[in-house]
């Protein structure tokens, strides 16, 4: 009986579409949740005054995907992905939320041109906030040069909207249109060891342009490291951030201007390099991670410094 099921799957054609369920868990932990000033100080109508918001706060967040892709001819796919998350705050609200996503990607070869044209549409439920929507499209490639060098490039267009209603009054002021041009280039430094740097600008267009019109520009290295026992990555971002309206609530004299320097540093690792019993195929990971923000900024509210360690896990089935 055996051999004759074996000879029926032998017979058979095999599937083109591939199946994949990603699951992930984790807990976030920030020393500045709500970015209080260094001097717990800040501007309101042309006054100092205390910044009291709470700093110390976790943020507990799951999460699951279900992607299908499938060949068409010989050097494209496509790809459809719908995955679900949840994030719950201990001790404030702001972070407790359900985000829904939808993801369209085709994946093609044009010369020596690898594209990738997308879509996106998303839908968050917060809790104490109003629910938001968001479309984004976009497009991005590389190519490389020689055997150690990648080029890539992107542009992404997004509508982000706030459901306003009679209890989130001012939802849609932040409703906006967002451009983004992304430029990168890694580089293969040896078999355990890559870089990449990126550089970046976005222009994003608020309805109610006081404190939401703005343009930033971004800056950014890491250096990647895969050893046998793990995978780490170190990298160093700055962003430039220049607005457009002045707010009159905090500082009547002064136009908005703030750069951030974000540094983080992640590791991932097998579980099944630890209790090879417990994940026999390596498909278990262990996900560290430490990020410092340091916003230096010409108005008081936005002068901070934030540390964050989170810690999750993921996994994949196929």
């Amino acid at each position: 009986t055996l051999q004759e099921f074996e000879e029926e799957l032998r017979d058979r054609e095999p599937s083109l579409w591939t199946l994949t369920a990603d699951i992930s868990t984790g807990v976030l932990y920030s020393d500045n949740v709500n970015n209080v000033s260094k001097t717990r100080k800040k501007s309101s109508s042309d006054s100092v005054v205390g910044f009291n918001s709470a700093m110390q706060d976790r943020t507990l967040s799951g999460g699951i995907g279900f992607s299908a892709s499938r060949p068409i001819g010989e050097e494209s796919s496509f790809l459809f992905n719908i995955s679900h998350s949840l994030s719950e705050q201990y001790q404030e609200t702001d972070d407790d939320y359900q985000s829904y996503g939808l993801t369209l990607g085709f994946d093609t070869v044009l010369g020596n041109q690898s594209l990738s044209p997308y879509m996106m549409l998303s839908k968050s439920d917060y809790q104490t906030d109003a629910d938001s929507f968001s479309v984004m499209g976009g497009i991005g490639g590389f190519f490389t040069i020689g055997e150690r060098n990648s080029i890539s490039y992107g542009y992404s267009y997004s509508d982000s909207k706030g459901n306003q209603n009679s209890t989130d009054t001012t939802a849609a002021e932040t409703n906006s249109i967002s451009h983004a041009i992304t430029l990168g280039h890694d580089f293969i430094i040896n078999e355990i060891i890559t870089s990449s740097i990126s550089l970046g600008y976005a222009d994003s267009n608020a309805k109610i342009d006081v404190g939401n019109d703005y343009e930033n520009y971004d800056f950014g290295l890491s250096l990647n490291f895969a050893f046998p026992w793990a995978y780490i990555s170190a990298s160093n971002a700055v962003t430039f951030n220049d607005y457009k309206v002045m707010d009159t609530s905090l500082v009547s004299d002064r136009l908005r201007s703030d750069y951030t320097n974000t540094f983080d540093v992640m590791l991932t690792k097998a579980i099944g390099d630890i209790f090879p019993a417990i994940d026999p195929n390596r498909n278990l990971f262990i996900n560290m991670s430490y990020e410092k923000v340091i916003s230096e900024a010409n108005i008081l509210n936005y002068d901070y410094i934030g540390d964050s360690f989170s810690l999750s896990f993921s996994r994949s089935f196929k």
